[in-house]
């Protein structure tokens, strides 16, 4: 993929928040088989540094909420934006904060609540809970057995559908399983990139169809593009 070209938004939808694109180091996986979002990480500290807070002052405050995402996780963003953040949330009267993070990080997530002073709601790209597939076939280097085990540290979870090799009782199982341990979540459909992981076009067209009311699920988005919130 190639450099983002927006790194700021406004979702005025479900979840009213400000959004920022910011620019972390390498993911410290960095091997899951379907992802080839690597150009926007960097080793520069500083120059990652100026750029994330030339993004950071876009931010008004006005929704109260903010969403900060980068090419990896929170905890690998440069320090100096991380103080950044913390800053920008008293100056600008931020309630809550929408962080991502892998499973690996599960640890630490308490660690972050308290250094930033508000409420953290903690996203996961789970991908998927049917753990075979999602350890063997997307190599995500996440190995939970159950979706309980993920609600115990996260929020809300990343789902992905209409991958070649994913089948209707697997997305079945996923969204209920969303539904019935979460109070948020994200549903991305697939879009085909450099990697070998394809999409599946009929099974993205009955997922269009029989889950259409997630659509209008307040505690639900869906994601049919990955520019959908605005960046990227």
């Amino acid at each position: 993929m190639g450099v983002p070209v927006e790194r700021y938004s406004r979702i005025t939808g479900k979840n009213r928040r400000e959004i920022c694109l910011l620019r972390g180091f390498p993911c410290r996986w960095g091997k899951c088989a379907f992802c080839d979002y690597i150009e926007d990480n960097g080793r520069d500290e500083a120059a990652m540094a100026v750029q994330n807070r030339q993004v950071l002052s876009k931010v008004t405050g006005e929704m109260r909420v903010l969403e900060v995402i980068n090419s990896g996780s929170c905890f690998e963003l440069p320090e100096a934006t991380l103080e950044d953040i913390r800053a920008l949330v008293r100056e600008k009267g931020i309630e809550k904060l929408f962080f991502e993070s892998h499973w690996m990080y599960r640890g630490r997530l308490e660690e972050m609540r308290r250094r930033m002073g508000v409420p953290i709601v903690f996203k996961i790209g789970v991908e998927t809970f049917d753990r075979e597939f999602r350890q063997k076939v997307l190599n995500k280097n996440a190995d939970f057995e159950s979706p309980a085990q993920v609600a115990e540290y996260f929020d809300s979870p990343c789902l992905m559908v209409g991958i070649q090799g994913q089948t209707r009782e697997m997305i079945a199982y996923d969204i209920e399983c969303l539904k019935k341990y979460f109070k948020l979540g994200t549903v991305n459909v697939y879009n085909n990139n450099t990697t070998p992981i394809k999409r599946d076009e009929e099974l993205v067209r009955w997922f269009m169809d029989a889950y259409s009311w997630l659509l209008e699920d307040p505690s639900v988005e869906v994601l049919y593009e990955i520019t959908d919130f605005g960046v990227g």
